[in-house]
Formats: C-alpha cells, structure tokens, sequence
C-alpha cells in the first residue's frame, strides 16, 4: 500500500514538474506584428580593413543597430503596415563609417542587415544574449531563423578624397498572407534609386538618408508598366476624344471664318463678270433676229 502511495505521489509530483517546465517555456508559435508596431532593423558588423563580417566567440555572426537618426534620436526602424517617407540623417560620418561606406557604395561588401519576421520577445533575446552566442546588446545572434534579410544597395560612385552617395532610398517590404500567417515579413529589400543629385559625402559630414518605404499584402508584386506605348487607357482615350474635338472646331473655324467667305467672295466675282461679257455682246443674250446664239446687237442688211 505504502510503494503504491509513494508511486502516485511520483508521479503527481513528474506530472506538476513537467507542467511548470511546459510554463516557463517560450511558445513556439510567436505572435505576429500588429498595424503600426515598431520593426528594428540591425546590420552585419563589419571590419574596416577588409570589409569582412565580425563574428563573436561561439562564430555566430554580430549584428548591430543600424546608425541613430537624428531626426528621432533611434536606429532606424520600421512600422508594420504603414507606409511613409522616413528621414534619417546619420550625423557626423567618422572616419570608421566613411570606410565602410566606400565598402558599400563599391560594392566590395553589401549593407546587409535584418528584421524580425515576427515581434521577438525580450525574454528571449536575454536567454540568447545570456548563452552567450552574442556580442551586441541586441541579442541577435543565432535567432536568424526568426529574422527577414534586408540588403541594402547603396548606389553611388568613389572619389579620390570624397564620395557621391544615392541617398533617396525605395524600401520594399511584402507582408506574408493575413489568411497564412498575419502579421508575418515575408520579404524586404531596400535600394538608392537617382531621384536627386548624389550627395557629396566626406569625413565629418552628416549623411541624410530618405527611405520611400512601401508595404504589401502578400508576395506578389503588382505590375505597374504597361509597356512601350502603353496599352488603351481611360484617360488615353478621353485625350484622343478631346483632341480629335479640338481639331474638326478649329477646322470648322478655318472653314466658316476663311474658306468660306472667300469662296463666296470668288463665286460672286465670276458670276458679275459673266453678267457684264454677256451685255456687251456676250454669249446667250438674244441678237436682233431673236437668235440665241448670236453675238451683241444684231446686224442690220
């Protein structure tokens, strides 16, 4: 009786052990981004000797916040869902990130960096940061199965003591399906497009970044050109209508207001004239002998 008591309470005790273990956990299932939640971004850490990436002491790679805005005083981040111009002006290029830029704007090595596909709870960036699989204070090491790559192709060119930087910036970010995975980043891609001059950068200049950034609700990205030519638009026909109109009023115009009065203005000339041959002795003007035919006045034998 006794072995069967101490078994149940073994058992008892396994099964509350167990469940306690289960409630400390973290879920699985992460919850997803809701309309307007802020989205860290963190770039590769880089050498500026060679470029090449920084790992930690377990070889995990380092992340780091991207450069404080000036504008808001924080990395760089972005809203989930909501699309807008974002500046972000890195103040005060040291001579470390004028480096990497060159290594940027070269193309010797990518802006690489990274969002989290869903909100990460801090309870388990410090077990990350805690295990040490991190150098940053952002806890991004080895949670890259949780994280969206950005790359980022900063266009410009290289100068013997300055650069020219690209600095308006298109940011694309496709959200995954609300019906598969709601507030889920299924991709991001962000690049310099030539809206404005290149900004001449050297050390010691501030560098203004404008992010153009755009959302979409799945993976698909819509078609936005219609070729050369284009194809037959509402408003292409409405410009055909009104053109063709303009012009049958203008040579309605030409036709009532010139042409018109001057074929009157002709015809009546030739009719007077036809008047004033006939009385003189032209044609159809009957002679004295009642012909029709005969020429003037009519001469008399």
């Amino acid at each position: 009786m006794l072995d069967r008591l101490l078994l149940v309470i073994h058992l008892v005790l396994a099964f509350y052990t167990t469940l306690a273990n289960c409630a400390a956990q973290e879920p699985l299932i992460l919850p997803g981004y809701k309309v307007g939640e802020t989205i860290p971004v963190s770039c590769l850490n880089r050498t500026i000797d060679t470029g090449e990436h920084i790992t930690d002491a377990s070889g995990q790679l380092s992340y780091i916040p991207f450069p404080i805005c000036n504008e808001t005083g924080r990395p760089f981040e972005l809203l989930f869902g909501v699309e807008k111009d974002i500046n972000c002006t890195i103040d005060f290029i040291d001579d470390p990130f004028f480096h990497l830029l060159e290594f940027y704007v070269h193309n010797d090595a990518p802006l690489t960096c990274r969002i989290p596909t869903k909100p990460i709870p801090p309870s388990l960036l410090m077990k990350e940061f805690e295990a040490g699989t991190t150098d940053n204070t952002d806890g991004q090491g080895s949670l890259s199965e949780v994280y969206t790559p950005m790359i980022v192709a900063l266009a410009g060119t290289l100068q013997l003591s300055h650069l020219h930087v690209s600095t308006n910036l298109n940011v694309l970010v496709h959200a995954a399906a609300k019906s598969v995975a709601p507030g889920t980043i299924a991709a991001v891609t962000a690049y310099s497009v030539s809206r404005d001059p290149p900004t001449r950068i050297v050390i010691g200049d501030n560098l203004p970044l404008r992010f153009s950034v755009r959302w979409y609700p799945n993976t698909s990205l819509p078609s936005g050109w219609t070729g050369v030519g284009g194809h037959l638009t509402f408003s292409t026909l409405v410009y055909c209508i009104l053109s063709a109109l303009a012009s049958a009023a203008v040579c309605v115009a030409y036709f009532r207001g010139v042409e018109l009065p001057r074929r009157l203005k002709s015809h009546g000339k030739d009719r007077l004239g036809g008047m004033e041959r006939g009385g003189l002795g032209g044609y159809g003007i009957a002679n004295g002998n009642g012909n029709g035919y005969g020429y003037g006045v009519g001469k008399r034998d």
